[in-house]
Formats: structure tokens, sequence, C-alpha cells
């Protein structure tokens, strides 16, 4: 891969795993205005706990080296909570500023995972001819 490939690669890797981490963080710990907007939303206060914990370990996943498989896994959980974040605030009616956060996080699950390394990939059958 070439320099400016894995410089996006590590740039976008880090935003999203600090985004992330962060909002995993302040779900575990049940912080006042995220379980407010939760709510709002229509999700138990047990799920959130549950989303939390995904958003840690798949930024462990992410950022370990090796285990391409569950990176993979990882970038797909991450895709599904952040998708399901859009639509929860579009199906609630919110402004644009509120899905704006899942949106970029998005974005940087998508350009994360296209300019991964080579060594963060699963191998394809053709691989091994």
């Amino acid at each position: 891969m070439k320099k400016k490939g894995k410089i996006i690669y590590w740039v976008s890797t880090i935003w999203l795993c600090l985004g992330m981490a962060s909002t995993g963080i302040v779900q575990v710990v049940h912080l006042d205005e995220e379980m407010v907007k939760m709510n709002m939303l229509g999700y138990p206060s047990y799920f959130v706990s549950i989303i939390g914990i995904w958003k840690l370990l798949g930024t462990v996943a992410v950022l370990v080296p090796g285990f391409p498989r569950l990176k993979e896994w990882a970038y797909a959980g991450f895709f599904l909570l952040m998708s399901g974040a859009v639509f929860s605030h579009l199906a609630v009616g919110d402004e644009a500023y509120e899905f704006f956060g899942p949106a970029l996080i998005l974005l940087l699950i998508f350009v994360s995972w296209y300019f991964r390394p080579l060594t963060r990939k699963l191998a394809s059958p053709d691989d091994e001819n």
C-alpha cells in the first residue's frame, strides 16, 4: 500500500475508534444526557449498555494487529450500529444535526475499511492459488 493510502487508513481509523470508544464509554456508564437521548429514541437502558460494550470491543478488534475475520465483523457491527442510529433519528423526526455524528462515523467506517492494509484483510480464495 502506498504511503497516501496508509495515512488515509490510519487517520480515518483513529477518528473512527475515538468516536466509537468515546460513545461506548458514555453508554456503558449511562451518562444522563445519553440516557435521555436513547429514551427519546425508544431504547431501553439495558440495550444502551450492550451497544456500549459492542463499540468498545469493536474498537479493540479494529486496532489490534491480526485477526482479519474479527476485524470484518467489527466493521460490519459498526456499520449496523451507525446505520441503525441514523434511521432511529429519522424515525423520531430529529433534526439533521442529531444524526450528523452517526452519518460521519458511517463515512469513517467505509474509508477505514476500504483503505485497510493487506495484513488487515481476509485472504480471498484466489490468493491461495
